[in-house]
C-alpha cells in the first residue's frame, strides 16, 4: 500500500467537503473519486470500442453469423 499526498485547491476543496458530508472519511472520499473515475473511463472505453466494432464490417459479418448459428436471427 502506497501514501499518497494530494494538492487541494478550492474546487477540490469543496468536492471534498461534499464527499465527507455524509460521514465518509477524507480517504474514504478520495478512494471513491479515484475508484468512480477509473470505472467511468473503462466504461467510456469500453462505449468507444463498440461504436468503432459497430462501425467494422468484418466484426459484424461475424456478428451476425454467430447470432444465426446461435438461431437468435432468424
Amino acid at each position: 500500500m502506497s501514501m499518497l499526498n494530494v494538492r487541494t485547491d478550492a474546487a477540490m476543496d469543496r468536492a471534498l467537503a461534499a464527499l465527507t458530508a455524509e460521514g465518509r472519511t477524507k480517504t474514504e472520499a478520495v478512494r471513491y473519486a479515484l475508484l468512480r473515475a477509473y470505472r467511468e473511463d473503462l466504461i467510456d472505453q469500453a462505449k468507444a470500442d463498440a461504436e468503432r466494432l459497430a462501425d467494422d464490417p468484418d466484426d459484424r459479418a461475424e456478428m451476425l453469423a454467430i447470432m444465426r448459428y446461435m438461431g437468435t436471427m432468424e
